[in-house]
């Protein structure tokens, strides 16, 4: 693997991150405050491109790889995650799962929208019965003529209110994985009631819903991929949101040791800065070692993408180290900080709300461990 990044990933990973220094970072705490978002911040993600990264231009895209995909994602996760959430679900999840799986026909009504952030994508998966074992999802879709109605309910679905587009997954015949189809559901929808979480531990400025559906109806032609071919679809876009994810978080650790290596060298005890102490130095080598171990792992499976090779396990790995390890840089960073790490006008406590809830979604710890010893060993452990 080639570790030198290109002059165009240099100037785009530069980019984002005078992006983020000037539009996100600054309006961090007060969007954790307020539980909401700059509405304006979709507009200005679509403007500079980041929101059609690795869609082709002719599909309304920006073009550009994986890797340099996972620099943006790094810059923002080092913002806020809140801001990083909506690109690697909107973008991530459905804009990638059109480009791959749609007909010419819904490539042309949603990929420009989405790429331009006119338009926002929701993945709705997770029900308040099936979060891990997706596979058991209840959520049904009947055929009714031509059309199909669906009727159930999800839980923690990003962008969930505020989405132009469901991809949504439902059953549509026996149980199991091989029942699950997949549908793009417009949100202004008869029959779709969508509500917005509260008090969430972290990632408060990101749009977080549940939705009910009562017989929503919508045509075949709704239908991504083929009937029954759901869940295949829906695990191949969390094995690339895994590495988003896992980028986001390496940014969490990155902003950490930012804030607490600053810290370090202003704060002074017994006479001389906190940075001179050795038990603070060793909390910002922790810090340093794991931010750059999760890195390289996401730059792997980055680099795997690129190359059309293999990389789920890679995924899996890059996922399970760099969200455990931007909780641990975040806390560490807490410690630094001592008593001032626990209000908000630094910036260590939200990091540590925001990464612990990345060990839980798009597969929890445990699952990817899983996923992992299954690659490793042959033998599937989850039945």
């Amino acid at each position: 693997m080639d570790l030198s990044l290109s002059a165009e990933q240099t100037a785009v990973r530069q980019l984002a991150a005078e992006f983020v220094d000037r539009e996100v970072a600054p309006h961090a705490a007060a969007a954790d405050r307020a539980e909401a978002l700059d509405p304006d911040i979709v507009r200005k993600l679509g403007d500079l491109g980041f929101l059609g990264l690795t869609i082709a231009e002719a599909d309304g895209g920006s073009g550009g790889d994986h890797l340099t995909y996972c620099l943006v994602l790094e810059e923002l996760g080092r913002g806020d995650s809140s801001v990083r959430g909506i690109v690697s679900v909107s973008l991530g999840l459905v804009a990638k799962s059109i480009a791959t799986h749609g007909t010419p026909e819904q490539k042309t009504r949603w990929l420009p929208g989405l790429c331009a952030g006119e338009l926002l994508g929701s993945f709705a998966l997770t029900e308040p019965d099936s979060g891990s074992d997706a596979a058991a999802l209840r959520t049904q879709a009947a055929r009714d003529g031509d059309d199909w109605l669906i009727s159930g309910a999800k839980v923690f679905i990003t962008n969930g209110t505020v989405a132009d587009v469901l991809l949504l997954f439902a059953r549509t015949g026996d149980p199991g994985p091989r029942g699950i189809t997949a549908f793009l559901i417009p949100t202004g929808s008869a029959g779709l009631t969508r509500r917005r979480i509260h008090g969430k531990l972290g990632l408060r400025g990101q749009d977080t819903a549940e939705l009910v559906l009562d017989r929503v109806r919508v045509p075949d032609s709704a239908r991504l991929g083929d009937e029954g071919a759901g869940f295949q679809l829906a695990l191949g876009a969390l094995a690339k949101g895994r590495v988003s994810v896992a980028a986001g978080c390496v940014g969490i650790a990155q902003g950490s040791l930012n804030a607490a290596l600053g810290y370090a060298a202003e704060r002074e005890q017994f006479g001389r800065p906190i940075a001179g102490h050795q038990l603070v130095q060793q909390l910002l080598a922790e810090i340093a070692v794991d931010t750059a171990a999760a890195r390289l792992l996401v730059w792997q499976a980055a680099d795997l993408i690129d190359r059309g090779q293999p990389f789920a396990l890679e995924s899996s790995a890059a996922k399970l180290f760099a969200t455990e390890a931007a909780v641990r840089a975040a806390n560490n960073a807490l410690q630094v900080f001592g008593g001032y790490g626990y209000i908000d006008e630094y910036p260590v406590g939200r990091y540590l709300r925001d990464a612990r809830v990345a060990t839980l979604y798009e597969g929890t710890s445990q699952i990817q461990q899983l996923l992992i010893g299954r690659a490793l060993t042959g033998v599937n452990a989850f039945n």
